[in-house]
């Protein structure tokens, strides 16, 4: 049954294993986070802002909390620092934006907002990018914004490893004591709007330039009122190779599918084609919520029909 009248909403901070998170204080925190900005979130919808306002405000929040990849949060690359990527895209005519490896941005999903919105482009990337925040007058942050303790020691743990690291990962015993993870938020409103958002520091140790699912429309985000708003968490080119987020919208379309059967189905294909690791969140286009990951767990919570707030890991 349809709830035309209710809004619903959904957050991820990151999919992992998150084993690490022992102690009791450490998962408070994040627990809190993730509750504090949905609530901040159900008063953007409760006072008539649209979908789209909602997940973008939800982002921006996510992007200010150094306890996830995004915004001031972000992992550095193998030269030691920041490049971000994020997305936004609305629901009622497919609009989108995106910028990739920009830095010195304190909330990139506002700058793809501002893509979507002050541009003829769907995309922006590095120089292009920077370029087009400044004549946004978007004000640059300082690279120290950026640089936390915990940030610097992941990578001189990767560089020790000479490899690249998921920020959630936990493959090495002496995994950091604290994992963090890429953001989303989507949304449905009261008028039975759709959006989604997607933000995202990348991998430790990266190489430069490398961009990967979440600033890719149908990868790492996409929104349809007809169908579905997805945002994913991840190993970010299993989700490119699968385009996981316009399947699980094709899913709802093509088959008539619920939030809760097209997620499913979505995460099979990603396991049974790529061995993806990860996870999505899912609105349809009744407001239902969803979510499914591969990893042992998923930062995320949810609001649906504009009842209870719900956290888990």
């Amino acid at each position: 049954m349809a709830h035309t009248g209710s809004y619903s909403l959904m957050v991820h901070g990151g999919a992992g294993a998150l084993d690490n998170v022992k102690d009791h204080q450490t998962a408070v925190r994040y627990l809190e986070s993730i509750r504090r900005i949905l609530e901040h979130g159900r008063e953007v919808l409760e006072l008539g802002g649209s979908a789209l306002q909602a997940v973008e405000t939800c982002a921006s929040l996510l992007e200010d909390d150094p306890v996830f990849n995004a915004g001031c949060g972000s992992v550095l690359n193998e030269h030691g620092k920041v490049e971000m990527d994020a997305a936004i895209m609305d629901g009622r005519d497919l609009s989108a934006g995106a910028v990739a490896a920009v830095d010195n941005i304190a909330n990139p999903i506002q700058l793809a907002r501002y893509v979507m919105t002050e541009s003829e482009h769907v995309m922006l990337i590095a120089e292009g990018a920077m370029r087009f925040a400044d004549h946004c007058g978007m004000e640059r942050a300082t690279e120290d914004y950026f640089y936390t303790p915990d940030r610097v020691e992941q990578l001189r743990k990767a560089r020790l490893r000479h490899k690249i690291m998921l920020d959630h990962d936990d493959t090495e015993a002496d995994s950091e004591d604290q994992k963090y993870g890429t953001i989303g938020a989507i949304a449905r409103d009261g008028l039975g709007n759709l959006a989604a958002a997607t933000s995202t520091g990348g991998i430790v140790n990266k190489r430069m330039g490398r961009v990967g699912d979440s600033p890719i429309i149908g990868a790492g985000v996409f929104a349809d009122n007809e169908t579905c708003a997805v945002s994913a968490t991840g190993y970010g080119e299993d989700f490119m190779r699968t385009v996981i987020a316009k399947t699980i919208s094709d899913l709802v379309y093509m088959k008539d599918m619920d939030a809760t059967a097209a997620t499913a189905a979505g995460i099979e294909y990603l396991t049974r084609k790529v061995g993806g690791r990860g996870g999505v969140i899912v609105i349809d286009r009744d407001g239902n919520c969803a979510s499914g990951f591969t990893t042992k767990k998923m930062i995320h919570g949810w609001i649906e029909h504009g009842g209870e707030t719900v956290v888990r890991f």
